[in-house]
């Protein structure tokens, strides 16, 4: 018997692994219940989500989505023919076309996930600094746990 296997048969599911599972399971469920709730494709979410962060040109928006760069223009279409995002030319380099995200656009992301952001906030609030540092150990240890996998 290898030691991971001797190992996993010794595994105790503890409150704080049993909660982290449901988050993990709940995060998942997150982007396509908005994306449902504000009429968009779960890429049409995500390109929007990237886009909050600051501006990206098709081709970059096509790799962190995992998509073509067809699929990606016409993500990027539909966005526009909303009014959530728009083509713009590049700062540094007028050959290059970037993608930015509109107030319509923004809205649309921030509505959705304000009340959940705004109960985390209070959550977080409610922390001592001692129990926060806790808090974040565990998440960045987690974090990191996961980031192995991937």
């Amino acid at each position: 018997m290898s030691e991971d296997s001797r190992w996993a048969d010794a595994w105790e599911q503890t409150s704080s692994l049993l909660a982290l599972r449901e988050l993990t399971r709940l995060s998942e469920q997150v982007a396509p219940a908005v994306a449902n709730r504000a009429g968009l494709t779960h890429n049409e979410l995500r390109t929007l989500e990237h886009l909050v962060e600051g501006p990206m040109g098709p081709g970059e928006l096509s790799r962190v989505l995992g998509v073509s760069s067809a699929a990606s223009s016409g993500i990027i279409d539909r966005l526009e023919a909303r009014g959530h995002a728009r083509r713009v030319s590049h700062a540094s380099d007028g050959r290059r076309t970037s993608v930015t995200i509109s107030d319509s656009g923004r809205a649309e992301v921030v509505g959705h996930l304000m009340p959940m952001f705004r109960e985390l906030a209070e959550l977080d609030a409610s922390l001592t600094e001692a129990e926060r540092e806790v808090v974040t150990r565990y998440l960045r240890g987690a974090a990191a746990a996961m980031r192995r996998v991937t």
